[in-house]
């Protein structure tokens, strides 16, 4: 065989002995399509889950403003749905669930942030290693617990601290808007620290070849470049707040729904109500019964519009590095 022969005829040969797989070609991974399968799955059932419970939600509030107007319900100033003559007007314990979190959130973003930059910036890696657990076993921290901690020594220490107030009784909207706020604070001081410390390193060294002190990189650098994940660190807590249930039942009451904004005196929420009279001795298809869910229907369209509104802050204010 000549030379040109062999090299007219190897070349045909070798692709017929031995075919090389295609460039990018892989071998098919069943173990991935199955992961992305099950992560689908989870979504799904997440979704279903939100429409079962606002298809649940809706049919007794349909019933309920069939018997009652919404604007009566949305602008009336007395709330006795259990009387004889009942009032449906559920601007009291609105009031009552926004008092709470407005004071709980006066509490928990100071220390929360605080918390969130010290763990961040200043605090030793041994010593970030025990805090930052801790934080987050206190997020486990059963909410009664918080609430009898609330009523038995925040209420009588508070009465101490302003005895000026005109305090009545063991209740105290004002009491119960603080043990709330030390409720989400190992929430946002978490969530802000995580943010915070996933905010690149080449901006901190360049702040510092540039002469700002510390205290300037973290409040001037680390913290705006974080501030996407410390809007959502928020709004976590406002969420919790506004569902909270137990403490607000155990340290504001259940009873005495007023239109009246005295932190010393006791006072309704929107979810001490439902928690309060959803007991089983209330008749099922009633007034009183749909007053429940008509009630829980706004709370979690109260939550719905936070939510949205943060979104749409994080987009706005969000800062994306590469």
């Amino acid at each position: 065989m000549t030379a040109s022969q062999r090299g007219s005829v190897s070349p045909e040969a070798g692709a017929e002995e031995t075919p090389r797989r295609p460039l990018g070609a892989a071998r098919p991974r069943h173990g991935e399509k199955v992961v992305k399968g099950f992560l689908a799955l989870c979504a799904a059932l997440s979704v279903g889950v939100t429409i079962a419970i606002v298809i649940s939600l809706l049919t007794p509030t349909i019933s309920f403003f069939r018997e009652v107007s919404v604007v009566e319900f949305l602008t009336g100033t007395q709330w006795s749905p259990g009387f004889a003559r009942g009032e449906f007007g559920v601007l009291p314990i609105v009031v009552g669930t926004l008092t709470v979190v407005v004071i709980a959130l006066i509490v928990a973003i100071p220390i929360g942030l605080l918390s969130a930059i010290y763990l961040a910036e200043y605090a030793p890696r041994r010593v970030r290693a025990v805090i930052k657990p801790a934080l987050e076993v206190l997020e486990g921290i059963p909410t009664v617990a918080i609430g009898l901690f609330g009523l038995f020594l925040l209420r009588p220490l508070a009465e101490t601290v302003f005895p000026f107030l005109n305090w009545r009784g063991d209740f105290s909207i004002g009491v119960a808007g603080v043990a709330v706020g030390l409720l989400i604070v190992p929430l946002i001081a978490s969530v802000s620290e995580d943010a915070m410390r996933s905010v690149p390193g080449g901006l901190r060294e360049g702040a510092y070849a540039l002469g700002a002190n510390k205290m300037r990189v973290s409040l001037k650098v680390v913290f705006p470049a974080a501030v996407s994940g410390i809007v959502a660190a928020i709004v976590l807590g406002m969420s919790r707040a506004i569902g909270e249930t137990m403490v607000v039942l155990l340290v504001a009451g259940a009873g005495n729904p007023n239109l009246s904004f005295d932190l010393a005196r006791g006072a309704q929420t929107m979810t001490a109500y439902i928690g309060g009279t959803a007991t089983g001795d209330i008749a099922t298809g009633t007034t009183v019964y749909n007053t429940i869910f008509a009630v829980g229907t706004l709370l979690f369209l109260m939550t719905l519009v936070t939510n949205m509104l943060a979104i749409r802050l994080v987009r706005r204010f969000r800062e994306v590095y590469e």
